[in-house]
């Protein structure tokens, strides 16, 4: 008897340390970009932990290095869900290492901004954030109201601009192709402009933060900016504006994509609706991390002025295709160097 006892005892530790270990089976991985974590654990990571009962692991890093994981990992996926740029989504989900996403499981569908709902129109991702590009000005030295204002003689030697490999680079000569009046994906016409008027041009540069600095000095009085990066101008001691180009703004969107064989489907759609439900999103606008995808979304006035925020706003958003970015990005960077040099 004290066998069987034994036996049972042993068996039931057994049944208890598997549900143990199912329970701590629970996890997600989630890839992200490595800014404003911390806010991302208080308004984000730790709220969903409370309500799924799950731990979270992130895994933060540039683009490049975790796409390559993704990759790397193809046949045996580490990574549940991760965030990326519009044209990363559309060039995994090319590779084969996304899958899509069904829609009927998320709760929060309906109340994204319809340029959010399937950005590159494959059903394989989400856009949780956006942001507008546009251009940062001096409002006592110079009037901007068209892209094609940053190649004019009054901003002759003090205007920057980015250069084509930045983010911006591209968005830039899109805009400025809509202002002289040719929207070819080649973006032909604006580069040449461009290579005409390179000795006035003080920067052609690749982070934002050195414009911070050419602007106090007063070395430049304009460059396109990303709306992300308005707060280190928006805080000088001058008049600074930011513009309203009757081209429109152009911008970029980020991304949830859900990788192809994940084991947790069901709880990264969990996690990807309360990304988007209309708290979070409010959370995370408030503490100006993250413009909101989701339209019922209401701030104020004073947060809204350093968030690409509002109906209006995202319907004169010109965001470039993610396959016209794919397809052209060689043959814009060799007429780059070929016209503009470095």
């Amino acid at each position: 008897i004290m066998a069987i006892k034994k036996l049972m005892m042993a068996s039931a530790a057994l049944i208890l340390s598997v549900t143990a270990a199912k329970a701590e089976e629970k996890t997600l991985t989630i890839s992200v970009y490595g800014f404003a974590q911390d806010a991302f654990k208080e308004h984000l990571y730790e709220p969903f932990e409370e309500k799924c009962g799950c731990d979270l692991v992130v895994e933060t890093g540039n683009s490049v290095e975790r796409l390559a994981k993704i990759e790397a990992n193809k046949e045996n996926p580490v990574i549940d869900l991760a965030v990326i740029s519009m044209r990363d989504a559309l060039s995994a989900a090319r590779n084969g290492l996304t899958d899509k996403i069904d829609n009927s499981k998320l709760a929060n569908f309906d109340k994204l901004y319809d340029i959010a709902k399937d950005p590159n129109g494959d059903g394989m991702s989400i856009g949780y954030t956006f942001y507008a590009s546009s251009i940062a000005y001096r409002s006592d030295k110079v009037t901007i109201n068209s892209w094609a204002d940053l190649l004019s003689d009054d901003l002759a030697g003090r205007v920057a601009l980015p250069n084509v490999t930045t983010t911006q680079g591209p968005l830039t000569l899109y805009m400025l192709g809509k202002a002289l009046g040719d929207e070819d994906p080649s973006l032909k016409t604006p580069i040449a402009k461009v290579g005409e008027k390179k000795d006035d041009i003080v920067t052609f540069y690749v982070r934002s933060s050195q414009l911070v600095q050419l602007m106090q000095q007063e070395e430049i009085w304009a460059a396109p900016i990303g709306r992300f990066a308005w707060a280190g101008f928006s805080k000088m001691d001058m008049p600074i504006k930011w513009a309203t180009p009757k081209e429109g703004q152009s911008g970029g969107m980020n991304v949830m994509v859900l990788t192809k064989g994940s084991k947790n489907r069901d709880l990264a759609l969990e996690f990807m609706d309360f990304w988007l439900s209309t708290d979070i999103q409010t959370a995370l606008a408030e503490n100006l991390v993250d413009s909101p995808a989701n339209k019922d979304v209401v701030v104020s006035d004073e947060v809204a002025d350093n968030l690409t925020y509002g109906a209006e706003t995202v319907k004169n958003l010109h965001l470039i295709p993610s396959e016209v970015a794919l397809d052209n990005r060689e043959n814009w960077l060799s007429q780059w160097n070929n016209k503009v040099g470095q």
